[in-house]
């Protein structure tokens, strides 16, 4: 004998449901996808990090392209000596100078040093405009995340509340001789497993909410509700692979770093060989001493041509280590044109997907859930079925499938553009994909 609920027993869903909306925290205000966006310049530690890896770059380059400049010293001495060997006495010889030098030409030992921190400071700000583009994939990514743990209690929480009339109806029928204790502790078992499954998606909506706060750089200061975005990108056209690929190419933030980083060891390389050259130097000096001779000059100018002609092993050594270097980062830098071809053909498999095959199998579920929505109210108004409640849950289940693809398909095209360094707009190319 099937068991059929009264009308004011399925109420008792709609009160579990009343209850555990009051069991929620107050709402502070609703949530937009744009405002948790805008956070994203925030000073979030990945992006505090990127940023200080930039300063440390631009504080090396000031000091590559001041090693020409001119230096000043002053110097003073105080000493005494015998003026000659058979001048019995020490006299007094103090003597105070001022010099003046710069390097008029190092044979590029400056100048390829100052191109290396140009290059390595260029890899740092694309490596600044990547940690941004991740801040925001981050973000997107937990704010969708909190959407679907609020909607998977939703579907848990009516599910929960089925089963516990059902519980509750079987005591009365166990009264009356209606059913079995085995029926009625099988009952029981179902309700404490979907109590727990809804208690789990509970904590999950906290720890969404969580780590959307930290991701938008606000650690303990939980969002409430989240404006379900309308996403009208998602109905974009993907151009073909081979018009994306091009594009990755020339505009990948991080390929850009690890080409900057390649050329900055190369330069420091020709520093490095650079070494071994003579250095030729300007010099101007004025100085007065305690003492008169002939010999010494108040005022002098001249050049001073510098040459190393044996170093030991120092500079071979450094060579060695910087062609190492140069030689890691050219395979960092094929292994990393891999990763990002790959993650660009996947990506638009994703989107391929999502767009056709995962939507409409989505769409077809709710349109078959809602007729069968509909059938079962209606046998339930003929009091023939009490499958009501699980119809809800099932149609609220496929709503939650295909917010679920959306979700999904919006982060698929954010990380597209991310990966071509521009907006999808920006191709040319607008040809839906087949």
């Amino acid at each position: 004998m099937s068991c059929i609920p009264s009308k004011p027993r399925l109420n008792c869903i709609a009160c579990l449901l009343l209850f555990s909306a009051v069991c929620t925290p107050a709402l502070a205000g609703t949530l937009t996808l744009e405002a948790a966006l805008a956070t994203a310049e925030s000073a979030h530690p990945d992006l505090l990090l990127a940023q200080a890896e930039r300063d440390s770059a631009l504080a090396d380059q000031h000091i590559a392209n001041s090693r020409q400049d001119t230096s000043v010293d002053l110097e003073g001495i105080l000493r005494s000596g015998r003026p000659t060997p058979w001048t019995p006495d020490f006299v007094s010889d103090n003597s105070v100078r001022l010099t003046a030098r710069k390097t008029l030409y190092d044979f590029g030992r400056s100048s390829n040093a100052e191109l290396a921190a140009h290059y390595e400071l260029n890899a740092r700000e694309a490596d600044l405009t990547t940690a941004l583009d991740n801040r925001r994939l981050e973000i997107m990514a937990r704010y969708f995340d909190v959407l679907l743990a609020d909607m998977q209690y939703t579907v848990d929480n009516e599910l929960m509340s089925v089963y516990y009339v059902n519980f509750d109806q079987g005591k009365d029928r166990l009264a009356r001789g209606q059913i079995s204790s085995l029926e009625l502790t099988e009952l029981e078992s179902r309700y404490r497993d979907t109590l727990e499954k809804r208690n789990a998606s509970a904590q999950r909506q906290r720890i969404t909410r969580a780590l959307l706060a930290n991701a938008m750089n606000h650690p303990g200061d939980l969002p409430d509700e989240l404006e379900d975005p309308k996403l009208p990108g998602n109905q974009r056209a993907l151009p073909d692979y081979e018009t994306l690929l091009p594009i990755l190419m020339g505009n990948n933030s991080r390929l850009h770093a690890q080409q900057e980083m390649l050329a900055a060891s190369q330069k420091r390389l020709e520093s490095l060989r650079a070494e071994k050259s003579p250095t030729l130097d300007a010099e101007v000096q004025a100085a007065d001493y305690s003492r008169t001779a002939t010999t010494r000059d108040n005022l002098s100018a001249g050049l001073i041509l510098s040459w190393p002609l044996y170093q030991g092993n120092r500079s071979d050594s450094r060579v060695a280590r910087e062609m190492a270097q140069l030689n890691k980062l050219q395979a960092s830098a094929e292994k990393l044109k891999m990763e990002l071809t790959q993650a660009l053909l996947e990506t638009c498999l994703d989107i391929t997907q999502l767009q056709s095959t995962a939507r409409s199998a989505a769409q077809k579920n709710i349109d078959y859930r809602d007729l069968r929505l509909e059938r079962s109210r209606g046998l339930y108004e003929l009091e023939l079925k009490s499958n009501l409640g699980t119809s809800m849950v099932e149609t609220s289940d496929a709503k939650l499938r295909a917010r679920r693809n959306e979700y999904q398909l919006a982060l698929s095209f954010a990380h597209l553009e991310a990966l071509m360094g521009r907006p999808l707009s920006q191709t040319g190319d607008k040809q839906q994909r087949k």
